[in-house]
């Protein structure tokens, strides 16, 4: 097993292909589209920290450039969940070889970030590190709102949902249908680049005012769309686009990525009506297994979902000795504990 560098997406060999394909099984926000797209829109730079044997890619543990010793995991605010992209095997040996080669190259920390509260292959990571003298420690970050659909149709699923929710949909569609009017329409696909003027028009009319981040949000759809993952929902009103949504569908999985309505229209709760008719797509249509309201703890959120997980930094510096049994221990206790204050 070798360690390698590479600096940018176009450097990594065609065998890293299949690294993010499972990633991306696992997350949108593991796919080689989502870190080719942050690469060319978002960030400065990059450092792809690789672990290779016989032409074949065994580890990727993507990063912004480290800077000063430090090393940040390649992510963004939009960022729901990150994590290591680790093939199947010797998996000690794989770490080993991605830990001395971080050394060699000056590794003073680690800051990975948002990770699931559990997730194997990180904590494979954390244990090394902590073996090999690095003191490590997680802190919360934020909540993720989502729901596991188990085969429900979208009306089982409304069944189940706040009754003030349903009712509100109900009333404020007649409201809105009796004294205006109004469409919805889903462009799927590459249809959605074409329809992104849309959804700039709501934002611009919305409490958001502007978006910032409207080079890495038209990557996306660009690249999402080749894939077929786009999904662009607007609801006009009098012929004019008055709520928006941008989600992203791929293996089973529906993430609500952006959303905004009009709010000259707020009365009429735009944005609920959009949702209900996003959400009956991807249940009956996509026939989705699960849908995600990423980042956030949100009332509203919580009304459309029924299940919340923790999001959390993993940080990591070295020390220069390795960690006995007590220190993990103690490591190990202090995460439990701090889990439990955040519960």
């Amino acid at each position: 097993m070798e360690f390698a560098l590479y600096t940018s997406m176009e450097q990594l060999p065609a065998s890293a292909g299949a690294l993010f394909s499972q990633g991306a099984r696992d997350s949108m926000f593991l796919s080689q589209q989502w870190f080719e797209n942050l690469a060319n829109t978002a960030v400065d730079s990059i450092t792809l920290a690789c672990v290779e044997q016989d032409g074949g890619m065994l580890a990727i543990l993507p990063l912004m450039e480290c800077a000063s010793n430090r090393c940040y995991a390649l992510r963004h605010r939009y960022t729901s969940l990150y994590s290591l992209l680790l093939a199947d095997g010797n998996r000690q040996q794989m770490l080993e070889c991605l830990l001395h080669g971080l050394c060699k190259s000056g590794y003073g920390s680690l800051l990975l970030e948002p990770v699931a509260a559990i997730d194997d292959r990180l904590d494979s990571l954390q244990r090394c590190m902590e073996a090999s003298g690095s003191n490590c420690y997680r802190s919360f970050r934020f909540y993720n709102w989502f729901h596991k659909v188990a085969g429900q149709s979208y009306t089982d699923y409304m069944r189940d949902r706040p009754g003030r929710l349903r009712n509100t949909i109900t009333r404020k569609s007649r409201k809105l249908e009796r004294e205006h009017g109004y469409s919805v329409r889903l462009f799927i696909g590459e249809e959605v680049p074409q329809a992104m003027p849309d959804y700039y028009a709501v934002y611009g009319s919305s409490w958001k005012a502007n978006e910032q981040y409207s080079d890495l949000l038209d990557g996306l759809a660009t690249v999402f769309s080749k894939e077929g993952w786009s999904r662009l929902g607007v609801l006009y009103i009098k012929g004019r686009p008055a709520a928006a949504q941008l989600w992203f569908v791929l293996h089973g999985k529906a993430n609500i990525f952006r959303l905004a309505y009009d709010e000259t229209w707020k009365r009429y709760s735009p944005g609920s009506l959009l949702t209900s008719h996003m959400m009956e797509h991807a249940i009956d249509v996509d026939r989705v297994e699960e849908i995600d309201f990423l980042v956030g703890n949100e009332t509203y959120k919580q009304d459309w979902m029924s299940e919340r997980r923790e999001r959390w930094a993993l940080s990591c510096v070295r020390s220069g000795k390795p960690a006995g049994k007590l220190e993990r221990f103690m490591g190990s206790l202090k995460h439990i504990l701090k889990r439990r204050r955040t519960e």
